[in-house]
């Protein structure tokens, strides 16, 4: 009979191995520590101590390093954070094809030579998605492809005990179904009622009774009214599952293997393997529906719907969380940043938009000084 192992509530603390430091907090020291007596074995015999001392004060900084922390990150991390986000260009564009010059029909029609701007260039952004497939699965390129579900939710609270029991012990079996890293994401968004409100309004002299009528307009005027007064957001629980290439590849950096085999395996894979290899893919994506299904399994009995996300809405998503303050709401229905805009053909008394001009022709002008 196997006995139940108590889980800390940081899952992502790393374990400590020796006087409570890491084994990262204990290599930096290391490190440290062997150059700082190596250089005083050297330097020892001709330099004083206080001397050596004021060299020797940077790597000393490894110490505090290591075992610093700041909002809940350890200062190591934070500073090569801070090193990447520096030698990060500041200016990125969406340009797969790479930065391109302004075409010479354009400069021409430059009326003054553009001032230099402190040597602003512009860098290709570079995302961890390269596309989306038309059944929804994200290609993520040598790391694999993942695919996003939208998942309901159970009103915790109000269980019974004997419910809420039962609630847990099933999603601990979904848990304890998992062999690879799943991610559960909350995200919290703008809600628009705009689209509720104009079909109140809308549908309202349709209804068959005029109280009827009267209350949709009223229930529409509250909700604008909410809608203006208040910042209304909601929540979207998704599901994010991700699938390495190959089975040999590593899943999960933190338990299932070290962050060294995972760089190496990613310095290994070639740059044309994954569009050479189109079984591998298929193979990745194909385990990906069966994981999918068996979310859907194991979480339908406790009330959680899993819905997997379709190629429009799983682009959607992305372009939101790249761009969460956006103003207009992120559909698929919104053109790319590489998509051709087209429109429909129009008569010669519509103008670009589609509305109709009504203003008088010359002929019409004409005629009507003429009477």
């Amino acid at each position: 009979m196997t006995q139940p192992v108590r889980i800390p509530a940081d899952v992502d603390r790393e374990d400590t191995v020796l006087a409570n430091l890491t084994a990262r907090q204990l290599l930096i020291l290391a490190v440290a520590g062997i150059l700082l007596y190596g250089a005083w074995s050297v330097t020892r015999a001709f330099v004083p101590l206080p001397v050596f001392l004021v060299p020797a004060i940077p790597l000393g900084a490894a110490a505090f390093l290591a075992l610093g922390r700041r909002d809940g990150m350890p200062l190591d991390r934070l500073l090569v954070a801070a090193l990447r986000q520096r030698m990060t260009p500041r200016h990125q564009v969406a340009a797969p094809e790479g930065i391109h010059p302004a075409p010479p029909w354009l400069t021409r029609q430059a009326t003054e030579p553009e001032k230099p701007t402190g040597g602003v260039a512009p860098a290709a952004l570079q995302l961890p998605a390269e596309g989306v497939s038309e059944t929804g699965v994200i290609d993520l390129g040598t790391d694999g492809v993942a695919v996003v579900a939208v998942c309901s939710t159970v009103n915790f609270a109000l269980r019974t005990p004997a419910e809420q029991d039962s609630l847990v012990a099933a999603f601990g079996r979904y848990l304890h179904s998992l062999t690879v890293p799943v991610q559960v994401l909350i995200r919290t968004q703008r809600l628009d009622l705009s689209a509720q409100i104009g079909e109140l309004r809308r549908h309202a002299p349709s209804l068959p009774h005029p109280a009827l009528e009267a209350a949709a307009r009223e229930h529409a005027d509250y909700l604008a009214q909410l809608d203006q007064s208040s910042d209304l957001l909601c929540r979207q629980v998704l599901l994010v599952l991700r699938e390495p290439l190959g089975p040999g590849a590593p899943t999960d950096t933190s338990g299932g293997g070290s962050a060294l085999a995972a760089f190496a395996h990613r310095r290994k894979a070639p740059s044309g393997s994954r569009v050479e290899d189109h079984a591998v893919r298929r193979a990745a994506e194909a385990r990906l529906i069966r994981r999918i299904g068996e979310a859907v399994e194991l979480l339908g009995p406790i009330g959680v719907v899993v819905t997997p996300l379709d190629a429009g809405q799983a682009t959607a998503v992305l372009a939101a969380s790249c761009n969460p303050d956006s103003l207009l709401p992120l559909t698929s229905a919104l053109a790319g940043a590489d998509d051709v805009i087209t429109t429909a053909p129009t008569t010669a008394e519509e103008d670009w938009s589609g509305t109709r001009d009504t203003s008088p022709t010359w002929d019409q002008r004409e005629a009507r000084d003429t009477l």
